[in-house]
């Protein structure tokens, strides 16, 4: 299930330290001590008058209580890791001093948490006080990127009686707005185009945070994002576990027989995503109407967007493109070959996340999509949207339009020209010319002179993985399981 549960390393230059060298002399404590004490006994054993008695037990006291010493730091350097849940939290047994230690901390105990910065270092500390008086400071950066802004949620959502500082909520809000790729701008220009957006041309209004569905069984936590009739949201289940919530609504100045063929095509897309079942993506776990609109409950996934990554850690090189290409395009297949095909219609970065283990697709357009096949209405971002999309006219290969341009955005960092044939190599120059070649194809004007098919895509990537694995910066193994609808 999607309950926020974290395993978050906290690596401090000290703990690394203590490690390194407790593996630099492991034959010493491992090898050489037990060698030690097992020769001492076994002296003592057969030849009792060779040595004092006090020499015997004072030399394999040393020799042990060296060695269960050696293996407890090494134990404890390397348990470094903060483990999260709806419980509390548990620490590494290197910060017990700071928790009068007690490991494990559950939620009502904390009181306050508030964000810190020295002036003589850049990095931020998170400090947590208890209850109970400890006080314990957390290097921020001592962190991976991907799991500060789930720790940080955490303490949003069962901190009850936790006093969370300013800078805190705005250091918080920092990250969750980069992690969804908002750059900074003004208060005044975010708040105008945000009312643009949501209200010029319809009356739909998104819910507030706190907002309580189902007889209170789902709590809207935050707003993620917005356009047309529709939002998403991270929402709370049962007080426990995180999902997301995909909200749209009919236009409410429709005709009746429109409204009724978007209800219709709402309803049906809800109960065929609810029976997909594949690893790489996520799954829909409920669908229901409340006041008028209709509502997707699906799996919350913990990881890092594309869109993200390529922000943080530049564009990929043309091994990893076509390793995660391999996985996109095997979720295409699992959507394409329903009956009747799924076509997706907005595949983009910021709609797949990057995971420890795979690339996950977590927001499938199903709530925008039928409702725009029955209002006419323009479904996807304008860089990846085809020609034939744009008419209203989507088809399979509309998909494999978007999905060249993700992968052209991998390659250069930069979304494509909207209505083109997307070359990434005329951005980035060590692009093969044939992985080019490829998603030129996949992007071309009309639907005709695409690939037809995922498959085919899929086919004619892997004929080119094997030359350019060797440059591959990152792997991961493309998913094996065949397309279905268990």
């Amino acid at each position: 299930m999607a309950e926020l549960q974290v395993t978050a390393p906290y690596k401090t230059l000290p703990a690394r330290i203590v490690f390194s060298l407790m593996c630099a002399i492991l034959p010493l404590w491992a090898i050489i001590a037990p060698a030690a004490l097992g020769y001492f006994i076994g002296r003592a054993i057969m030849h009792p008058e060779s040595m004092p008695v006090a020499t015997t037990i004072g030399g394999c006291l040393g020799l042990l209580a060296f060695i269960l010493a050696a293996i407890a730091t090494t134990a404890v350097a390397e348990d470094n890791r903060l483990y999260i849940s709806k419980d509390g939290i548990s620490f590494p047994p290197f910060l017990l001093p700071w928790l009068h230690f007690r490991r494990a901390r559950r939620w009502s105990e904390l009181t306050g948490a508030e964000i810190c910065q020295s002036e003589s270092s850049q990095s931020k500390q998170l400090l947590l006080t208890f209850d109970s008086t400890a006080c314990l400071s957390l290097d921020l950066g001592c962190f991976e990127s991907c799991d500060t802004e789930p720790f940080l949620l955490a303490i949003e959502l069962w901190g009850v009686n936790c006093q969370r500082s300013p800078k805190l909520i705005e250091y918080q809000s920092q990250i969750q707005n980069q992690s969804h790729g908002i750059a900074k701008q003004g208060y005044t220009q975010m708040w105008e185009e945000e009312l643009s957006r949501r209200f010029q041309a319809t009356s739909f209004v998104p819910l507030e945070p706190g907002t309580q569905l189902q007889d209170g069984s789902l709590r809207i936590v935050r707003q993620l994002a917005f356009g047309g009739l529709s939002a998403i949201y991270l929402a709370q289940h049962h007080c426990q576990e995180l999902v997301v919530l995909k909200e749209a609504i009919v236009p409410p100045n429709a005709d009746p027989d429109t409204r009724a063929q978007a209800q219709q095509h709402l309803i049906r897309e809800a109960d065929m995503l609810s029976h997909l079942s594949h690893p790489n993506i996520a799954r829909v776990l409920d669908h229901f109407v409340e006041a008028g609109r209709h509502y997707l409950m699906l799996e919350y996934i913990n990881g890092t967007d594309l869109r993200q990554y390529v922000k943080q850690n530049g564009s990929v090189d043309d091994g990893t493109a076509i390793e995660w290409g391999l996985q996109i395009l095997t979720i295409l297949r699992v959507l394409h070959e329903q009956q009747p095909p799924i076509l997706h219609r907005d595949l983009t970065p910021e709609n797949l996340v990057l995971t420890r283990d795979a690339i996950i697709l977590i927001d499938f357009g199903a709530a925008n999509q039928f409702v725009g096949a029955a209002t006419g209405t323009v479904v996807g971002k304008q860089a990846y949207i085809p020609p034939e999309q744009l008419r209203g006219k989507a088809v399979v290969e509309s998909d494999l339009y978007a999905f060249g341009g993700t992968i052209y955005f991998l390659l250069t960092g930069q979304d494509p020209l909207p209505l083109s044939i997307a070359h990434p190599k005329a951005i980035a120059d060590d692009v093969d010319a044939d992985l080019d070649a490829i998603i030129a194809r996949c992007s071309a004007f009309e639907p005709e002179d695409r690939f037809h098919s995922a498959a085919e895509v899929s086919t004619a990537l892997q004929e080119l993985l094997p030359r350019l694995k060797s440059d591959s910066k990152v792997t991961i193994t493309p998913a094996k399981s065949e397309p279905s609808n268990d």
